[in-house]
């Protein structure tokens, strides 16, 4: 038996559509802000045309989550519409030797595809574990293959990096293949260019992935257009994630930094896959979604949870300075760019810094553009989502943490999901009930102040109607609601905490 995941009158709604096949490509960016848009921030020192016109053309979630503050589970949860937790990775990230983490039976979002006829591909960042060939620690077999990686998860085609590009192996790799003729040890690097020492391809320049992974895109994109062949791409990109490393034609064009030229290169990369859809004649049959993993890795240098330290990849701000004077600092004054809003916390906290994130998306004919959605939803959304676009069926069991947010964009039919949990790179939870935000740990769970351990008491309750910014803790004020909120939580992950972690 499988579980249908969309209403009649959606299905009705979008039959033509379906009828069609619409070609879906998802972008995921690295460590990208709210704030790094200005269709989100209009007071952003970034210019984002293209994400601006995505925004404009489609609609735009203001109360998106990640379903973790850091890299690797959340892309578990988009591939497989499961929290990450749920697997044996319970916090923090795998590095890019490490072994695949998804489940060998696991139902994914690219298996969803090709039981309609899809072609499906992803191109970019992985950092979901594969099987390498090896031929000593950290050592790679140039001849081997490649085992339990993207092709064994529903993807036809794979081009990208096993892990951030601040992770060795830095090589790329090819189906089940490792594309290097050769790989040399480079030394390690600071920030902004943050780098650790490593096997390097001799084919393989940081500064130009991004553009060979948006290149390779939009061949696949004009070769499917033209053979009439429905697709669906997973597209990781690895910006504006550490290394800061801008191709050359964007740098110094955001006058704030590395970190700005960056996010503009990552919206120059958007602008590409839009060109190559609107090119290829397929505009009004493509859905485009837009997110990021987490919130942006940058400080808010002025903020009281900044710690005084900064991260050992970084130098300490001095009189004022910030990433605008000094590129060597991991941070900016509230003055120069807010990277995520007013949001407390960065990246790796439960605060909504660490995992609110932009969420752009657009179908022509289907989604009016302007829209704003204020509903709370969760990247673990997309494959239920997806299915619904396609009237699929999802096996039982599976996808089981994803929730349907169609109706949000077409107005058809009615919008039910659990409550949103996030999770932080420790592995605090939090959970999110209409207004309501409860917080199972007395800090940030990640990297700025007061830092804090899971279940680590008092616990945090926000009203974020009224408190976006997360300073008014009203957990004595109702014990009650905190109560039911906390039970509710641990119903929802308690038999999860019981199973093995990785070592």
């Amino acid at each position: 038996m499988k579980r249908m995941l969309f209403s009649a009158a959606v299905a009705l709604a979008l039959s033509a559509a379906a009828a069609n096949q619409p070609n879906v490509i998802v972008i995921l960016a690295d460590d990208m802000g709210s704030g790094d848009i200005r269709a989100l921030n209009p007071d952003s020192a970034i210019p984002t045309p293209n994400l601006d016109r995505l925004s404009a053309e489609g609609a735009t979630f203001t109360a998106a989550h990640s379903g973790s503050a850091v890299c690797t589970p959340t892309r578990y949860g988009l591939v497989t519409g499961r929290y990450c937790w749920r697997s044996r990775l319970k916090k923090g990230v795998l590095n890019g030797y490490s072994g695949h983490l998804i489940e060998p039976e696991r139902f994914t979002i690219a298996d969803l595809f090709r039981s309609k006829g899809y072609a499906t591909a992803c191109f970019g960042k992985w950092h979901l574990g594969m099987d390498l060939p090896m031929s000593g620690k950290n050592k790679l077999d140039l001849a081997g293959k490649v085992e339990n990686g993207p092709l064994a998860n529903g993807f036809d085609r794979f081009y990208g990096i096993t892990a951030s590009l601040d992770f060795p192996p830095y090589v790329f790799i090819c189906d089940d293949k490792i594309d290097a003729p050769a790989v040399e040890r480079k030394p390690s690097r600071r920030f902004p260019e943050f780098l650790r020492a490593g096997e390097t391809g001799t084919n393989f320049e940081h500064e130009n992935v991004q553009d060979q992974l948006v290149e390779t895109t939009t061949a696949f994109i004009r070769e499917k257009a033209a053979a009439g062949e429905p697709f669906f791409i997973y597209l990781p990109l690895p910006s504006p994630h550490k290394p800061v490393l801008p191709a050359g034609r964007f740098r110094g064009k955001s006058a704030i930094g590395p970190y700005g030229d960056y996010v503009m290169q990552t919206d120059g990369s958007v602008g590409e896959v839009l060109k190559a859809v609107r090119e290829s004649g397929i505009d009004e049959n493509t859905m485009i979604v837009y997110t990021s993993d987490n919130g942006s890795f940058m400080f808010r240098l002025d903020a009281p949870e900044c710690p005084p330290q900064m991260p050992a990849d970084s130098n300490n701000p001095k009189n004022g300075s910030d990433h605008k004077s000094d590129p060597t600092i991991q941070g900016f004054n509230s003055a120069s760019h807010r990277a995520n809003l007013n949001y407390r916390g960065t990246k790796a906290d439960i605060f909504e810094g660490g995992h609110r994130v932009p969420f752009l998306v657009r179908i022509p004919g289907t989604v009016e553009g302007g829209r704003r959605i204020s509903s709370t939803i969760s990247l673990v959304d997309i494959l239920a989502t997806c299915a619904d676009l396609l009237g699929a069926e999802v096996p039982d069991g599976a996808a089981e943490d994803s929730f349907s947010f169609l109706p949000l964009l077409t107005g058809e039919g009615t919008h039910e999901r659990a409550p949103v949990v996030a999770h932080s790179v420790n592995g605090c939870f939090a959970l999110y009930s209409g207004p309501w935000k409860f917080i199972a740990t007395k800090g940030s769970g990640g990297r700025t102040l007061p830092k804090s351990t899971p279940f680590e008491k008092p616990y945090q309750l926000y009203d974020l109607s009224n408190d976006i910014v997360e300073r008014n803790n009203l957990i004595d004020a109702h014990p009650e609601l905190a109560q039911r909120l906390e039970n509710e939580l641990m119903a929802m992950i308690g038999s999860a905490l019981q199973k093995p972690a990785i070592p």
